[in-house]
């Protein structure tokens, strides 16, 4: 059905108690779904990008669990590499809130 399933698998912490398989379906319908809403409910940007921030927010155990179980994925094969991936995650939390326009400008 998609393509680097078991690279996406590996991002999914072992202590998760769901299908691992069925966590990556999951969370990719559900980004996908976010960024469908983003790009065709402009009106609604603000709660669509705090939403995204949320999504963004609750998979970051995975990258977490990536770095601990020190699973290999996607070319982060070493740890020094999964360890500069956990920083660029709050980066796209920031930037799904900027999109919000949080902070605003006013």
């Amino acid at each position: 059905m998609s393509f680097a399933r078991k690279d996406f698998q590996a991002q999914v912490p072992s202590w998760v108690p769901v299908d691992k398989d069925l966590v990556v379906l999951g969370s990719g319908v559900v980004e996908i779904a976010f960024g469908l809403a983003y790009a065709a409910l402009p009106q609604h940007r603000r709660a669509v990008g705090i939403g995204l921030a949320g999504f963004y927010t609750a998979i970051f155990p995975g990258n977490i669990g990536q770095y601990a179980e020190r699973s290999d994925a996607f070319g982060l094969d070493t740890d020094r590499k999964r360890l500069v991936r956990l920083f660029f995650q709050p980066a796209l939390i920031a930037g799904a809130l900027w999109g919000a326009g949080i902070p605003s400008g006013d």
